[in-house]
């Protein structure tokens, strides 16, 4: 089994960041082993990653469904437990129960979608992490593993793209 490096590639824009990572990728490295780090937000189709799948919309359909589903026993089951006519008012009025369903589906959505997110993007971590500071004044980084019998061949093609920097990455504490 051939050890493993992880190496932190800078470059200064994201165009060259963008042909590395297909650079990388001819090298033999897989997407899994390839992680950008930029400072403004980058999608993967700027990049030419594949697309990254969420459990964050199936969570709100849930919590949609959910809350519909609390809106009805709100709007339907309540009265039905406990009935009181007033007036010759029907016992299940329509208008307010539109609300009420339109409400509570929405916030039944609207609190399984938070919770997706704070899931899924496994926050908090108390992990050291890598952290770059150049970043923050606009640069881009290419944090990557590669068995060490690859690493010159990604080290060359990378600095052939226009790589500010390539050293070994070390994870810290922030």
């Amino acid at each position: 089994m051939s050890e493993i490096v992880s190496l932190l590639a800078v470059f200064p824009d994201i165009d060259p960041a963008a042909q590395a990572v297909d650079e990388l990728r001819r090298c033999g490295l897989e997407d899994g082993d390839i992680n950008v780090i930029s400072g403004i937000p980058v999608t993967e189709a700027m990049l030419g990653r594949p697309r990254q799948w969420s459990n964050v919309p199936r969570l709100a359909l849930g919590g949609a469904v959910a809350g519909f589903l609390i809106g009805m026993f709100f709007a339907f089951g309540t009265p039905t437990l406990y009935p009181i006519y007033v007036g010759g008012q029907p016992l299940y009025p329509g208008a307010p129960s539109v609300v009420v369903l339109f409400e509570m589906t929405m916030l039944g959505m609207l609190v399984a979608t938070f919770l997706g997110v704070f899931l899924d993007s496994r926050f908090p971590s108390y992990r050291p992490k890598e952290y770059v500071p150049q970043i923050s004044d606009g640069k881009v980084a290419i944090l990557f593993r590669c068995p060490i019998e690859k690493q010159e061949r990604a080290i060359q093609a990378l600095f052939a793209l226009g790589a500010e920097s390539i050293q070994p990455a070390e994870a810290q504490v922030l």
